[in-house]
């Protein structure tokens, strides 16, 4: 079959993202032929279009989306045609009009969601889910730290870290992302760049710190945040829009007051079939009741998404992003 998908055949700027006739092979036994409805567009798709994730030349990128099922393989037994199903795992492959997936990566889209909500929620809802209820797990009468509070991720921790019944501090790049976090859950939004968030979360929590730090900036911000952690709190590192941290001291975690540090990610954390389905029916649920609102704020056209690129590299973008083939 012919369709049409974004290429990368050298790694790079937005530029090297080219909109291109491509076949689709048939879905293998354990596949399924996905037309799609919406692309998510996320900031680990630059990373692999820049080469700082490597993947093996030409391909296609992305790891969200959301459509109809056209056919399945013959072993395939939980997904018929025209069933509507959203996904946000690898294989790469997302930007394109139409693709195979593995069926045991796939979930059933509700009623209740839309094609694009479900594109845009899927692996930014399925990353907060993770990190609030597994990674620590979020009780209420929690204070926590939110790096990039405005963001797609940052949204819904706001709203789904005050449904838990914490107190959310997070840190924003403007007014303008702070007044769109505290409308979001977010109880003191930071400036900052203008502001010295350590000495802020200090104030805020009474010389205590946090028990958790959400961190996807990296670079600019690693060391800043052990600092705003209580004895025995958890770094949560999940994301490096700045840069990657550099190699530092492990004596630090000690001296701090014996930190935990992890690195985690959501493949890891769905690699169980059984662990993708609850979390992404506990993610639906939380969408379902309204206690977390999916606002896609900037749509593109699929074949623009080097404009989507530059649009999200220079933090320009709020919430979540779809790209609509």
């Amino acid at each position: 079959m012919k369709t049409h998908a974004i290429r990368i055949h050298q790694t790079g700027g937005p530029e090297v993202l080219l909109w291109e006739e491509v076949s689709v092979a048939a879905p293998a036994a354990h596949e399924v032929l996905i037309r799609h409805a919406a692309v998510g567009l996320n900031y680990i798709d630059i990373y692999h279009r820049s080469g700082l994730y490597p993947a093996p030349l030409p391909f296609t990128p992305g790891l969200e989306g959301a459509g109809v099922v056209e056919a399945v393989g013959a072993s395939v037994t939980e997904f018929k045609a025209g069933d509507r199903v959203a996904y946000a795992n690898p294989p790469l492959g997302a930007y394109a009009e139409a693709r195979v997936m593995p069926a045991d990566r796939l979930v059933r889209i509700p009623d209740a969601i839309t094609d694009v909500e479900a594109a845009a929620m899927m692996l930014q809802g399925m990353t907060a889910q993770y990190l609030l209820r597994r990674t620590y797990r979020v009780k209420p009468g929690d204070t926590i730290l939110i790096h990039a509070a405005a963001g797609g991720v940052g949204l819904l921790v706001c709203q789904w870290a005050r449904h838990l019944g914490a107190t959310v501090i997070g840190t924003v790049g403007s007014e303008d992302k702070a007044d769109l976090a505290k409308a979001h859950g977010c109880h003191y939004p930071i400036l900052y760049k203008t502001e010295d968030f350590v000495a802020q979360v200090r104030e805020i929590t009474n010389g205590q710190g946090v028990p958790v730090v959400y961190d996807s900036v990296g670079k600019d911000t690693f060391l800043k945040s052990l600092d705003c952690l209580q004895p025995l709190g958890m770094m949560v590192s999940f994301g490096q829009s700045s840069g990657k941290v550099e190699p530092f001291d492990t004596g630090l975690l000690a001296a701090k007051g014996s930190l935990f540090l992890t690195r985690p990610s959501l493949m890891a954390y769905t690699a169980k079939r059984s662990d993708l389905v609850a979390g992404a029916e506990e993610l639906f649920e939380v969408v379902g009741q309204g206690a977390v609102r999916i606002e896609v704020n900037q749509t593109y056209a699929l074949k623009d998404a080097a404009s989507a690129h530059r649009d999200l590299e220079g933090r320009k973008t709020t919430g979540s992003t779809v790209l609509l083939p």
